[in-house]
């Protein structure tokens, strides 16, 4: 697929998903908003991807809102794509939403610097890695304005809220070891051992694990973020695990073991959803 701000490449059953404004810093704007909704709409539609990773061009991986408009960057009455009243929604939420929805495991490769919606975007990414040159900022008080893009869930949910509470309320920019110390990013990596240690960990799932498994696990492990009760998670396991306990990806699952070959799974993420999927009511913007 062809795209303005974004690489979007497929082999082998990864999709690398590369931010690509390098001149900018990869600097997130409206194209690049509508771009990132439209590449996780692609990908969760083709059965051939597994896996994505997402990264940045050049030496950052995402250096926030681009700031070209000067001091009205954030006001919406400047901007020609911001309704006003209650039609005004945060753009970096809507990416944020979307990659939430997404049926396919997201790895965020840091490659460099990610500051503002260039870290919030990431949140409802799936597992996270960093380059040691990258560094991460919740930098929104020191701009006066808040957090976006959703952070405010996610990110007492990733690193609990003492953690949150500190990098929100300083907004300071800081290096990938305290961003392994916070909880934030789950390995550090010198910088051209970034993509192959992303690419081994995508590598891992696509060729050892049901793509069904990974739909219906991503989705169960989200939505219960946020249940007030574990007898919610016993409901959609009971669901879950009956759906795919009677499918061939079951059956093959235990054939392969037992034969001690790599597995084939059949089930397609896109056509061969259970009856009982999505079970939570959509949340409509109001």
């Amino acid at each position: 697929m062809q795209f303005e701000t974004l690489d979007y490449q497929v082999q082998d059953g990864i999709l690398t998903l590369t931010l690509n404004r390098p001149e900018r810093m990869n600097a997130f704007n409206g194209p690049m908003r509508r771009e990132l909704i439209a590449a996780f709409d692609a990908a969760d539609a083709d059965d051939a991807v597994r896996v994505i990773i997402v990264t940045g061009a050049g030496r950052a991986f995402c250096a926030g809102a681009d700031l070209e408009k000067g001091g009205d960057t954030f006001n919406r009455h400047t901007r020609s794509d911001q309704p006003e009243g209650a039609d005004l929604r945060d753009g970096g939420g809507t990416v944020s939403l979307r990659i939430y929805e997404c049926t396919k495991p997201v790895i965020g490769a840091f490659n460099g610097a990610a500051v503002g919606v260039g870290v919030t975007m990431t949140l409802p990414m799936d597992i996270r890695l960093a380059s040691t040159t990258a560094k991460f900022g919740f930098v929104f008080a020191r701009r006066g304005i808040t957090m976006e893009a959703c952070s405010s869930w996610f990110l007492p949910r990733l690193v609990g809220p003492m953690q949150a509470m500190e990098w929100a309320y300083t907004g300071r920019v800081f290096g990938a070891e305290e961003a392994l110390k916070g909880g934030l990013v789950r390995s550090i990596h010198e910088p051209d051992e970034l993509m192959p240690a992303a690419y081994e960990l995508a590598r891992e799932i696509a060729d050892n694990t049901a793509p069904m498994s990974a739909l219906l696990n991503r989705q169960m492990i989200w939505r219960m973020l946020g249940a007030d009760h574990p007898m919610e998670a016993h409901k959609i396991d009971s669901r879950a695990i009956a759906f795919m306990g009677e499918s061939e990806d079951a059956k093959e699952g235990v054939r392969s073991f037992l034969e001690k070959r790599a597995p084939e799974f059949k089930l397609s993420t896109s056509a061969d959803r259970p009856e009982f999927y999505p079970w939570w009511d959509e949340r409509p913007f109001e």
